[in-house]
């Protein structure tokens, strides 16, 4: 079959199997679906995803963006909102067939101007207008991870690869002033966020997790002793931060203070290497991290971990034992949990049989219902819960 046309009725199949649990958040869950088994290695399925958009009991799925899959070589992905959640964050990413050639050809990344195009745009939800700040004023060919800076609805944040490095960005919300808050530094940082107050920003540059003030100074290397620190992440109160330490594929989640002080390991993943598969053809790359993330109150953290042959989904408190919350057939892999805003529910990746497809879990009895329900041969991942409407 052809693969677009497989695509479409993908993006038209309805959910099914259990009911909807009762009281399921009505908010919008944005996520991506792609191919897992084309021909022709990694890009090849990477370049069929799509942007897509459906509601938390699983009704209402559709694809958001399709005009930006205007020629080939082009895909969508959903990336996050805007704080009062009327805009979502969507990526149009395009590669070339000769470098995505040289790439399968030599198992590496290339990143080039001419073989790459990555942008991210704010997409209002109700009416499709998109606006792409990271053409204003441009600084790169690759812009990925825009986010809203907390506490300032006049900045954003961004990451640019500038010269081979990828550097975080601060920028005013029309795209321009765009500044680099590590200009001294030419280590290759990621997982870039800023605190819940927009004071204080983290962010790990070649595998060590540091601090900083929010215009990039008082640099500041939190220390573990490993050597591989991956995707610090803010505690709802600002008061922690959430990181991954140890061994590359021997990493568990850590917490220290938000100055920096404090370190402790919270829980251990049991062997899990911490990336689950997203392809079902060879991947030079391994997969997709699975880290862990706060729980909505910020008492506690969701994560992944291997008990026998099975990737399961735990919840830790910040000052108790772990809790599973899956026990799931032989094979079950979990990945990419994520709490709804009012912490009743949890989404989450679930492979099973082979495919991998989303599901909401209702924390209260553990009742789960499936999001959504793509063939084999697909797949459904990076769930991101749309944001509670701000009270007035």
């Amino acid at each position: 079959m052809n693969p677009l046309l497989s695509l479409l009725l993908v993006l038209l199949s309805v959910p099914s199997g259990q009911a909807p649990a009762a009281e399921t958040p009505d908010l919008l869950i944005g996520y991506n679906e792609h191919r897992t088994n084309l021909p022709g290695g990694r890009q090849a399925n990477v370049s069929t995803t799509r942007a897509m958009l459906v509601r938390a009991d699983g009704t209402g799925r559709r694809a958001v963006a399709g005009e930006f899959v205007n020629e080939p070589g082009v895909w969508t992905q959903f990336a996050g909102w805007s704080p009062d959640g009327k805009q979502a964050v969507v990526l149009r990413a395009w590669e070339s067939v000769e470098n995505a050639r040289w790439e399968e050809q030599h198992k590496s990344f290339r990143f080039t101007p001419e073989g790459w195009l990555i942008d991210a745009f704010l997409l209002e939800v109700a009416t499709g207008k998109a606006e792409n700040v990271t053409a204003v004023e441009r600084v790169s060919f690759y812009n990925t991870g825009l986010f809203f800076w907390p506490n300032d609805p006049a900045k954003l944040g961004f990451t640019a690869l500038i010269g081979g490095a990828s550097k975080p960005f601060r920028m005013d919300r029309d795209g321009r002033n765009k500044t680099d808050l590590t200009k001294n530094s030419k280590g290759f940082a990621y997982g870039f966020s800023s605190s819940p107050d927009g004071s204080r920003i983290s962010y790990h540059e070649n595998y060590q997790v540091y601090l900083a003030n929010a215009d990039g100074s008082g640099r500041q290397h939190v220390k573990t002793g490993h050597p591989f620190v991956f995707v610090p992440a803010w505690s709802p109160d600002g008061r922690w931060l959430l990181f991954v330490s140890g061994e590359h594929y021997n990493c568990h989640p850590h917490l220290v203070r938000a100055d920096g002080t404090g370190l402790r390991k919270l829980a251990d993943r049991g062997g899990y290497r911490g990336v689950t598969d997203f392809l079902d053809v060879p991947d030079y790359h391994g997969g997709s991290s699975d880290v862990p993330v706060w729980s909505a109150d910020g008492q506690s953290v969701f994560y992944t971990a291997k008990v026998g042959n099975n990737i399961e989904l735990f919840r830790v408190p910040l000052d108790g034992p772990s809790e599973r919350l899956t026990t799931s057939s032989d094979g079950t892999s979990h990945y990419h949990p994520k709490p709804s805003p009012d912490g009743q529910s949890l989404v989450y990746g679930s492979k099973r049989n082979g495919v991998r497809n989303l599901y909401v879990m209702r924390l209260s009895d553990r009742k789960e219902h499936p999001l959504t329900a793509v063939p084999a041969g697909h797949a459904a991942m990076h769930a991101h819960w749309q944001p509670l409407a701000p009270q007035r």
